[in-house]
C-alpha cells in the first residue's frame, strides 16, 4: 500500500498510475442494519482490515472508504454507519452520516443478514430508499448465507425484490467470501467511466492516525462486550516513524466515568495490556512494520458533546441536533 502519513487522508489523483484504455471510478456505499456484515464485506472486497469488526452493534462511526481494485474499475467503498433508531446525538449524527454516504454514491448496495430476513428496521431502510435514491441503482446482498437453506434464500429474495425494484440481488458471506467476486464484479461494470480517484495501491483515504484508533477501539469493544458498549472512544495522540523502521505509536482512550477506568484497565491492568498487544499486532501487520503502542486511559464525563471528537470520527457534530 502507499504510504501514508498520520496526517493526511486522500492522495491527489496521480496522472502516471492510470492504464491504457477507458476507466472507470465511483463510490459506492453499503447501507444496512447494524451488524449485518458491512465492515466485513469492505474489509473482504478490499483485500485489508480498514473498518472496525466487532460482533457489537453501531461500531462503525465514520464514513470509511476502502479502495477496490477490479480491472480498469476503482470501487470506492462507503462503509456507512448502521442505520438505526437515533437517540443520542452520536446515534442521530452516525444516522445522518449513513444516509449522506448513500446520497453520495454512484451505486448502493443494501447488505441484510439472510437468518433474520426482512425485519421491522429493513423494512423502514427500504421505505427510507424509495425516498432518497430516485432512480440510483441498488443491489441486494443478502449477507451469511450458510445461516439458511436454500428455499428459505430463495423465499427471501423474492419478498425482497417485491419489495423495491433492486437492479441486482446478490447471495453472499462476507465472512467466507461466497459470491463476493460476482458483486464487485457487477459493481466495476456499472460504475460511470471516470479517471481514478486514488492510486492504484491505496487501500483507504483515512489518515492512519484514524485507522490506528479504530483497530484499538475495535480490541476493546470486543474484550469488554457489553460492559462499556459505546461509551468510550480512542485518539490517536501522537505518532512517530523512527529510524530504524518501527512505528511509535500513543492513544488516549476516553471513558466517561471514574468506574469505567477500572473496568477499561482491569485487575493489575491486564485488561488494557490484552487490549494492546492484540491492538499492537494488528497494527504491525496492517503497517508491514514493527509497532509499539502504548495507551493511557483517561476520563472525560462529557466527550460524547465535544465538538472536536466527532470530528476525529468523521462524523458532524450539528448532525446530532
Amino acid at each position: 500500500m502507499t504510504e501514508a502519513t498520520p496526517e493526511n487522508g486522500a492522495n491527489d489523483p496521480q496522472e502516471d498510475t492510470q492504464p491504457q484504455g477507458p476507466t472507470r471510478a465511483g463510490f459506492v456505499a453499503l447501507i444496512g442494519e447494524p451488524n449485518a456484515g458491512k465492515s466485513t464485506l469492505l474489509n473482504r472486497m478490499v483485500g485489508a482490515k480498514v473498518s472496525i469488526v466487532t460482533h457489537k452493534v453501531q461500531t462503525t462511526r465514520a464514513r470509511i472508504r476502502g479502495v477496490c481494485m477490479e480491472g480498469n474499475a476503482q470501487i470506492v467503498f462507503v462503509d456507512t454507519p448502521g442505520i438505526f433508531r437515533p437517540r443520542r446525538r452520536l446515534d442521530r449524527a452516525m444516522v445522518t452520516a449513513a444516509w449522506g454516504g448513500a446520497a453520495d454514491a454512484d451505486l448502493v448496495v443494501l447488505l441484510i443478514e439472510a437468518h433474520r430476513g426482512r425485519t421491522e428496521g429493513t423494512k423502514a431502510i427500504i421505505e427510507a430508499l424509495k425516498e432518497r435514491m430516485g432512480d440510483r441503482p441498488v443491489a441486494l446482498a443478502i449477507n451469511k448465507i450458510d445461516k439458511v437453506k436454500a428455499e428459505t434464500l430463495l423465499a427471501l429474495a423474492e419478498e425482497m425484490n417485491n419489495a423495491y425494484p433492486f437492479a441486482k440481488t446478490f447471495m453472499i458471506s462476507a465472512e467466507r467470501g461466497y459470491g463476493v467476486d460476482d458483486l464487485r464484479e457487477w459493481l466495476a461494470a456499472e460504475l460511470p467511466e471516470n479517471p481514478w480517484y486514488y492510486p492504484e495501491d491505496q487501500i483507504a483515504d483515512l489518515p492512519m492516525r484514524m485507522i490506528a484508533a479504530e483497530v484499538t477501539r475495535e480490541k476493546l469493544t470486543l474484550r469488554l462486550h457489553e460492559e462499556l458498549p459505546y461509551q468510550l472512544t480512542v485518539e490517536t495522540e501522537k505518532w512517530e516513524d523512527r529510524a530504524d523502521g518501527s512505528t511509535r505509536i500513543d492513544q488516549l482512550v476516553y471513558v466517561m466515568r471514574d468506574g469505567h477506568k477500572g473496568i477499561v484497565l482491569g485487575h493489575g491492568g491486564e485488561t488494557i495490556k490484552s487490549v494492546g498487544k492484540a491492538a499492537r499486532e494488528d497494527l504491525t501487520e496492517f503497517l508491514g512494520r514493527p509497532v509499539h503502542l502504548f495507551l493511557q486511559v483517561k476520563v472525560r464525563p462529557n466527550w460524547l458533546e465535544e465538538k472536536e471528537r466527532y470530528s476525529e470520527m468523521g462524523l458532524d457534530f450539528n448532525d446530532g441536533d
